[in-house]
């Protein structure tokens, strides 16, 4: 304190003059410069001093603490140095020795190196210095050629030699030298020595000759502290650390006191067998525990997934006055990002900072990693430029943060600058830059940054390869991702993840299934991610038996009660309609987590959403709070009006503890939850505070909503918004839009989306063409239905095929939908539903009974359920075609009550072919079940007065007046130029009505002229 108060207080000359005289006389005392001392003293007080400064060095310090000590040692050192040079003794015997050793212990290899070859008589204890300076230095292979030119020299070696060259030889893992020197020290008879028996135990298990450490270690008859020490860590390095524990044990059988390294590697033993209880207990046994011991504790209960735990050994190291090193602060900063705990990681940034470690790449890529964990992405930007000399673990450390985050083009752009920055990317940069692709579904990228890991010679390295087969398989590319998971040699459990997660998210549970069957086969035990990857795939397919399986298989891995594999059966019991069974894998589970209450509340939510409500509360209650998933699920379940009020509650609830409803995610539950509850003019509110309205997800809801409210035009009006600003629309959004084209019948608005769809791609994408098929299809255009069709790349999708069947069944082009439905068959996709009903019209509108029987049969056949208007289409068929008995025959033997549309079918008949019985009976069915629909009465009628029996058609008439049925009246539109006309029955609205009424008056007269007579006998009677 003194020489920093001086050197703050005077000029810059006389600071540095007075400072060198005063360290100076502090290293060497007054009294050497007196002339009157012999030469004698003046060696034995410079040699005193010199020993003296080579101890100060010896004494633990910490990082910071050892590089000023060193530093100050250093600087005496050269002082003394100085002083034998002008004195002309400095190069014999001891001092030599010793001025040598300081150099060395302070890491100065130019000066060690001048002083060695400076002394006249070089005797072992000089060698020993060189050799154990480039130990320290990790200069190995140094060691082992100094060695080597000792014995050349003639020198013989001692303990502290054999000691330093074996230690050399355990970090080369040369074996074979160490075998060498092993020989020459029993010739010598020192192998009996602490120094070298715990030299040769170290040197054989860190070669991985366990064997061979234990004849040196059972051969000893004095076993230091050292050599037992040695034994245990031998045991530890090749995994037997049961072994290393019974060692243990018998080291404090035989009255030996371990020492801080026996603790601490006893203590990692102990860590890596997960018995962190024993741990914890012979931690406690340590008298002062060193900072590796509370190192060791914090580490290895961090990556146990105890975080807390580790957390709270933090705590208490600071308690106790333990300095944190570099290594505790990024122990504990893994914790904390795990529990993404913001607020501790602050009070340990702090202490970074307060110690200077803030700057060091080892804190500061553990600050930047806790920091993406808690999404809080701008601080860990601050971090990582605020480190000034970045390596590539800092680089990989803020991409793996963006691609965590979901900053997928940050990911590419900073990719960018650390090569421009001269940075080599390794493993992990590419780990991160392919996640960022795979986020993306930037499939070409990726395929270009695949071709540079295999110029850069990266493509063999499993974490590469595995990246490689995710990120394919999360751009849809399956079977490149199959591909490149059959190219790696020696697959891991994450390869098997990688490419059954990628089958399970397209949806091709089978294939998903035979890889996860084929991992086990080949001796993978499953974890938790494959687990729950193919729970998820037969809770998708509600496949409960195949789910209850592979429930029997985490049971006897026991991992069924693990946070993943729980959650996942959770979810696969819900969605298999066993809620009972959901709840008791919930009970069963250890500890509730957020993720486990969220999959149980998404199982009750869409069946009783009251019990999910009481989920919820219970889950605030025990403290654990509930994310954007959990008021996505509850939201999702308020699907109609009745649900609108808890619906708003769960939105006020959202806005109060700060949740950004504006995002995608609840952004799209909480316009979902408006539409659905016929609230339009809520959700478009909702939608006008939303920030982000560049989101094509955000307006696609918007949209879709409006389409399956049946607000059409509205639909079309806020996607011509949409693109207005500049937003791309994606996938849904052009179903979307087209379905409200196909139910307008606006063909211009459809062909325009169809040139959109185009130049952006989409028409390759099946769903998209399947949309523009049924948009065509509806809007009359079959023949533009048709190319779309056939200009497709792929129809694996039964979409496609089911869209061009109905649009040509609907259009009344039989032949062709039926042999749409053969060329399906062949190309063997498989039939479902839709097409059956599909198949069934076409063969109505062209009077294939045979056939229509025949598609009947083989839809029950390909197991499918025939629905109520499969029926109605099937009773159609055969009544449209005279088979009228047969039909009703039909209808009468279903297992089912016939709705409303299957009587209507039958009446349709009837009314055809003035079938008055018949039709009696469909329509008082039909008027029981719909009393308030006046088909029923108009079709009965038209059948009465075309028989003339005007008698019952009165009778019908009156019967309508009494129960004041009213028949809605017909309506057409047309388009023209922008503007959509519509025409109502009776309604002269319309701007121009005089107009139209003038111009239809001369077509009416022009129809005369050509003999043209309607029908008005049935005609009169529809528009009543």
């Amino acid at each position: 304190m003194r020489l920093r108060y001086l050197s703050r207080t005077l000029p810059s000359s006389e600071s540095n003059s007075l400072l060198h005289h005063c360290f100076f006389s502090t290293i060497l005392p007054l009294s050497t410069y007196s002339t009157s001392n012999t030469q004698r003293e003046t060696y034995a007080e410079l040699l005193r001093l010199c020993l003296g400064q080579c101890r100060k060095v010896q004494t633990h310090y910490t990082f910071d603490e050892m590089s000023q000590t060193r530093q100050q040692a250093l600087k005496a050192g050269k002082l003394i140095h100085g002083r034998g040079l002008r004195l002309g003794f400095w190069s014999n015997g001891l001092l030599g020795n010793a001025i040598l050793d300081l150099y060395a212990k302070c890491g100065d290899i130019d000066s060690a190196e001048k002083a060695f070859h400076g002394i006249e008589k070089r005797d072992v204890m000089a060698w020993n210095s060189v050799i154990s300076m480039y130990l320290k230095r990790g200069l190995v292979e140094e060691v082992v050629m100094r060695f080597r030119s000792l014995l050349s020299s003639g020198i013989l070696p001692n303990e502290f030699t054999f000691a330093t060259v074996l230690s050399a030889c355990a970090r080369l893992k040369y074996v074979e030298f160490g075998r060498l020197v092993h020989s020459y020290a029993v010739k010598m008879g020192l192998e009996a020595s602490s120094f070298c028996e715990g030299a040769l135990i170290d040197m054989y298990s860190k070669c991985n000759f366990v064997a061979d450490a234990r004849h040196v270690f059972d051969g000893s008859k004095d076993l230091d502290t050292v050599s037992w020490t040695s034994m245990i860590a031998g045991y530890i390095q090749v995994g037997l650390l049961e072994e290393a524990l019974k060692v243990f044990e018998n080291m404090l059988k035989v009255g030996h006191v371990p020492d801080e390294v026996a603790f601490v590697t006893t203590i990692n033993a102990f860590v890596g067998l997960g018995r962190l209880d024993d741990a914890f207990v012979l931690f406690s046994q340590m008298p002062n525990p060193n900072v590796v011991a509370w190192n060791v504790m914090i580490s290895g209960h961090a990556k146990r997934g105890y975080e807390v735990e580790a957390i709270e050994f933090f705590q208490n190291m600071r308690a106790s006055g333990v300095k944190s090193t570099r290594s505790t602060l990024g122990s504990v900063l893994s914790a904390i990002a795990s529990l993404a705990a913001l607020d501790f990681g602050l009070v340990v940034h702090a202490e970074a900072v307060k110690q200077g470690l803030n700057s060091n790449v080892y804190v500061g890529s553990s600050l930047i990693s806790m920091y993406a964990k808690c999404e809080k992405i701008d601080a860990a930007k601050k971090v990582f430029y605020g480190v000034d000399e970045k390596n590539v673990v800092l680089w990989n450390a803020m991409l793996g943060g963006y691609a965590q985050n979901g900053y997928a083009d940050e990911v590419i752009e900073l990719f960018s600058q650390m090569k421009g920055s001269g940075f080599h990317p390794d493993e992990f940069t590419y780990t991160s830059i392919l996640s960022a692709c795979a986020s993306l579904e930037c499939l070409e990228r990726g395929r270009q940054f695949h071709a540079f890991i295999i110029k850069n010679k990266f493509a063999s390295n499993l974490f590469v390869a595995n990246a490689l087969v995710d990120m394919y398989a999360k751009s849809g590319a399956l079977k490149e991702a199959r591909h490149q998971f059959e190219t790696i040699k020696t697959k891991d459990n994450v390869s098997w993840n990688a490419i059954i997660v990628g089958y399970v998210q397209e949806e091709d549970e089978l294939e998903a299934f035979n890889m996860f069957q084929r991992m086990i086969l080949n001796g993978f035990v499953p974890d938790e991610v494959s687990l729950a990857s193919i729970l998820s795939a037969w809770a998708k397919i509600q496949s409960l038996e195949q789910g209850k399986q592979i429930h029997s298989l985490a049971v006897k891995s026991g991992l069924e009660k693990s946070l993943y594999t729980g959650s996942a059966l959770i979810d696969m019991y819900a969605k298999c309609g066993e809620i009972e069974d959901s709840y008791k894998v919930l009970h069963g589970m250890p500890q509730r987590s957020v993720v486990s209450m969220n999959a149980m509340i998404a199982g009750y939510a869409p069946k009783d959403l009251d019990e999910a409500m009481i989920l919820f509360r219970d889950m605030q209650v025990e403290g654990l709070k509930p994310s954007e998933v959990t008021f996505a699920s509850l939201l999702d379940a308020c699907d109609e009006p009745q649900k609108l009020n808890i619906g708003r509650s769960i939105h006020c609830l959202i806005v109060k503890i700060g949740l950004l409803y504006d995002e995608e995610f609840l952004g799209v539950s909480l316009l979902g939850m408006y539409m659905n509850s016929l609230r339009d003019t809520d959700a478009r509110v909702l939608f006008s505070e939303f920030q982000n309205w560049k989101s094509a997800v955000l307006w696609t809801a918007l949209i879709s909503g409006h389409t399956q409210n049946d607000c059409n035009e509205e639909a079309l009006h806020f996607f011509q918004t949409m693109r207005s600003y500049n937003v791309l629309p994606d996938q849904a959004t052009f179903v979307s839009v087209l379905k409200a084209c196909a139910v307008l019948s606006s063909l211009r608005e459809g062909r325009q989306i169809h040139t959109l769809i185009y130049h952006t791609g989409y028409d390759l994408d099946e769903l998209t063409a399947s949309a523009l098929i049924d948009m065509y299809a509806k809007c009359g255009d079959v023949k533009c239905s048709a190319q779309v069709f056939k200009e497709m790349n792929g129809k694996n999708d039964i979409s496609c095929w089911n869209s061009m069947i109905v649009g040509f069944a609907k259009n009344g082009y039989a032949e062709e939908a039926l042999r749409i439905f053969v060329e399906m068959k062949q190309t063997r996709v498989m039939p479902d539903d839709v097409t059956f009903l599909g198949v069934l019209t076409a063969c109505s509108h062209a009077g294939k009974v045979t056939e229509g029987r025949q598609i009947f049969e083989m839809m029950v056949k390909y197991g499918i359920q025939p629905r109520a208007d499969h029926c109605a289409c099937l009773v159609d068929l055969l009544g449209r075609w005279g088979s009228l008995k047969e039909a009703e025959d039909f209808i009468d033997s279903l297992k089912f009550e016939p709705d409303a549309m299957i009587w209507a079918a039958l009446l349709g008949a009837c009314r055809i072919h003035g079938d008055e019985i018949r039709g009696r009976r469909a329509a008082e069915k039909l008027i029981e079940l719909e009393p308030e629909n006046s088909s029923p009465y108009v079709l009965l009628s038209n059948i009465y007065a075309a028989s003339g029996n005007w008698d019952e058609v009165n009778a019908l008439r009156k019967a309508m007046r009494d129960k004041r049925v009213q028949k809605f009246p017909g309506c057409s539109w047309i388009v023209v130029g922008q503007k959509t006309n519509l025409f109502i029955a009776g309604d002269k609205s319309h701007p121009k009505a005089d107009v139209i009424e003038e111009i239809l008056m001369d077509l009416v007269l022009l129809m005369r002229e050509y003999s043209y007579a309607p029908e008005f006998d049935s005609l009169l009677h529809e528009e009543e």
